[in-house]
């Protein structure tokens, strides 16, 4: 379907930082661009709103969101609120073969590259990826379908930040910290992993705040 498709380019170009946090996202430009009528444009943008990666703005059309916008924040703390808890849950509760999965995907994120040239200063969409499954399978065990759903979305709607910080912060040990999570889920410490798990997201959320004003938002 066309939507489908102006929506895959819109997301794509998005998370790539092609615009720069609070751009609008003019439906008639991008329609124009896209050689597509405004109301496959509008289908697709209000995808990439509910994906959290663009803002309805009342009587003010789509835009990214801003940088600086309150909600990262909100976004993390409820991260931090959760996914450690969940965490615990999955250690009291996983069992061999998720040991097996927890090793296998973090394999996979350990090798794979988080940057290449042909896709900008971005993170590559594999190691997005490979990122995301780490992340979720480290959960799995908990058994419990309705806390990994609330994992979804919120992952979903925190991944532009998660891309702008780690774009400002490239000397963070990203292999470290996610080395210490599968050590400590594997060695059954609940209390070591729940921690390094909550540090794990405030790093990221940290790497947002000293951005506030508006020409700094524009050097991401």
């Amino acid at each position: 379907m066309l939507s489908e498709q102006v929506y895959d380019r819109l997301r794509e170009a998005i998370l790539r930082g092609e615009y720069a946090p609070g751009a609008a996202l003019k439906p008639q430009d991008l329609a124009r661009e896209q050689g597509v009528s405004l109301a496959v444009v509008r289908e697709a943008l209000v995808r990439v709103v509910g994906d959290g990666l663009a803002d309805r703005l009342h009587n003010r059309g789509f835009a990214v969101p801003a940088f600086s916008d309150r909600r990262w924040q909100e976004i993390a703390d409820a991260r931090r609120t959760i996914e450690p808890v969940v965490l615990r849950l999955s250690i009291e509760r996983g069992d061999v073969d998720w040991e097996a999965r927890v090793r296998a995907a973090h394999h996979r994120l350990a090798r794979t590259p988080a940057f290449a040239e042909e896709e900008g200063s971005y993170y590559t969409a594999a190691w997005s990826e490979a990122h995301r499954v780490f992340h979720r399978i480290l959960l799995e065990g908990c058994g419990n379908p309705v806390l990994l759903e609330g994992f979804d979305r919120l992952w979903t709607a925190s991944e532009l930040a998660r891309r702008w910080s780690a774009h400002r912060t490239p000397d963070r040990d990203f292999i470290g910290e996610h080395r210490r999570l599968e050590e400590a889920a594997l060695a059954r410490d609940a209390d070591t992993a729940a921690d390094v798990l909550a540090e794990h997201l405030s790093q990221t959320a940290a790497g947002l705040t000293d951005c506030t004003d508006t020409e700094d938002a524009r050097n991401v």
